[in-house]
């Protein structure tokens, strides 16, 4: 039983309404450290190869570590919006989606520039040896992104907002090192968090399941 508020929301609702929220995450609101927990108790039940559970998770919610790790995701996000990988520059001759792109790409520009604010940042870690083998990988990440993805499920049903981020990776020995995180263990995104404001959120435009969809046969 939720100690806070939890909203009435069917699986479908749930599962087709967990946007990335980034601009309207709400900075000015405080997240208590015991709904987060109670988020990550969710998120545990989530599968773990072998039943390893190798995960480790880091709530960074001290104010000069926030604006330390913001720091180093603000510039991983000046050098994406350069790049010609930049959400904003993709699909520019499609009439359609070209506008939504734009609204992509000044949504990332803004939490580049506000990660550091946001009242907790949520990255989820697995031990897997110092250097990551070649080959499948599907397991290893397989045992812990399920698991993020429950917590951000958690979070969007207890009225709070979340961001799935990996851009700092590149940068992975440096928060690393800034937050403690042993030799062996790695990250897998950076999950700002926070309260979010305005009402609700809506089903985003999708591909078609035909234009994706293969039976049998590619």
């Amino acid at each position: 039983m939720s100690s806070y508020p939890v909203f009435d929301l069917s699986p479908d609702e749930l599962l087709t309404t967990t946007r990335t929220v980034r601009k309207r995450l709400d900075l000015t609101r405080d997240v208590p450290l015991d709904l987060i927990k109670e988020c990550l108790q969710i998120a545990l039940q989530a599968p773990s190869g072998s039943n390893r559970q190798a995960w480790q998770w880091i709530v960074v919610t001290d104010p000069a570590v926030r604006a330390q790790v913001g720091t180093l995701y603000g510039e991983q996000v000046d050098g994406y919006l350069k790049s010609n990988a930049s959400a904003a520059k993709l699909f520019a001759d499609d009439p359609d989606r070209a506008p939504v792109q734009q609204r992509v790409g000044d949504s990332v520009a803004w939490l580049g520039k506000h990660m550091g604010d946001v009242p907790a940042l949520v990255i989820p870690c697995i031990k897997a040896g110092k250097t990551l083998w070649a080959g499948n990988q599907a397991g290893l990440w397989g045992s812990l992104l399920p698991a993020a993805w429950s917590y951000a499920l958690a979070a969007r049903a207890r009225g709070l907002g979340t961001a799935w981020t990996t851009l700092h990776l590149e940068r992975e020995a440096e928060v690393a090192e800034l937050l403690g995180i042993p030799a062996g263990y790695h990250q897998a995104a950076l999950i700002p968090t926070a309260y979010f404001t305005g009402e609700t959120f809506k089903p985003a435009p999708r591909q078609s399941i035909e234009s994706v969809l293969h039976v049998d046969r590619w």
